[in-house]
């Protein structure tokens, strides 16, 4: 799962199987599969870290040392690279369904992926008795900031064009997709050694059922403004955001299409190239995972635009 469906049922289970098993062992910490390596992120400890972090759990639910993990493209590698925000509503990280299993598929596409397990929870957009609240420091902003600049410092080492450089993110990282794209010129954190000298700026975006962009989202949804999309304001679309990528079903039940839409209206005022599908079926949180709806077909549809934009060559 991804998004606030995603934290629900971690916090359901969770609650669950401590009073069931109050004395079972703690869950085994996320961990790559064999041949690939997590690495910190920060040379030390990073900006603006929560006093007394409790300690990460198997459902990556308290993330406090941002990493990454490269996965080299398998055959012919393109020189395109992927940062990718696995989603779950900024509390906890699907790391697998929409981690892993979008690094399987672009590295069978000759494409570098590099996963972040950023920090959570309340690292960015967060909900509070209803409402939605933003904390003083969108720690997820600065550790995403962060890996777009370790990626291009390594370019020359792990055979990737400096220039082809993107990111995806689902759910709650499809706003943390938003965020990057439109706040390079932002500086976050203060920089800690020559890898911040380099740009964060994303060569292209592709934002899978995005949360936490529209403005009324949050309020009733029997009352709110369907048809006023505009953004939340720490989106701030400018004319040199990337050119996006956008796919989201018309009855998800987690975060509405206004979500794209107010996206895509945005960018498209600030002539921003971009791509969006809408579908009336596919819910949340699929992924990659088989689907009887057209929506599924969404990977070839990226791809597709990857060659459009000129990332990937025929």
């Amino acid at each position: 799962m991804g998004g606030r469906e995603l934290f629900a049922a971690c916090l359901i289970a969770f609650t669950s199987s401590a009073a069931a098993t109050a004395s079972a062992p703690p869950a085994v910490v996320w961990q790559p599969s064999p041949g690939h390596v997590q690495t910190p992120i920060w040379p030390g400890t990073p900006p603006d870290l929560v006093r007394d972090p409790k300690p990460e759990s198997g459902a990556s639910t308290h993330v406090s040392q941002p990493t990454m993990t490269v996965y080299a493209p398998k055959g012919r590698n393109t020189g395109v690279a992927v940062v990718v925000f696995p989603g779950g509503g900024y509390q906890v990280l699907a790391m697998d369904l929409e981690g892993t299993e979008i690094c399987d598929w672009l590295t069978s596409r000759g494409i570098t992926c590099v996963l972040l397990k950023y920090r959570v929870p309340n690292s960015g957009p967060t909900m509070l008795q209803g409402r939605r609240y933003y904390p003083k420091v969108q720690t997820a902003v600065q550790d995403a900031q962060r890996t777009l600049r370790l990626v291009r410092r390594h370019a020359a080492q792990w055979h990737v064009d400096p220039n082809k450089i993107g990111v995806i993110g689902f759910s709650a990282g499809g706003h943390l997709v938003a965020a990057v794209s439109t706040r390079f010129a932002q500086r976050t954190y203060l920089p800690v050694d020559a890898a911040d000298a380099l740009s964060c700026r994303p060569d292209f975006a592709i934002a899978v059922y995005p949360g936490h962009l529209w403005v009324h989202e949050d309020e009733d949804r029997a009352t709110r403004k369907q048809e006023d999309l505009s953004l939340r304001p720490d989106i701030r679309v400018r004319a040199d955001t990337p050119p996006t990528f956008l796919l989201q079903a018309q009855n998800d039940p987690v975060d509405t299409i206004a979500q794209s839409l107010a996206y895509y209206v945005a960018l498209q005022k600030a002539g921003v190239p971009t791509e969006m599908h809408l579908y009336a079926e596919g819910g949340h949180a699929f992924g990659l995972r088989a689907t009887k709806f057209p929506i599924g077909r969404w990977p070839q549809l990226a791809e597709q635009w990857l060659h459009t934009i000129g990332m990937l060559k025929r």
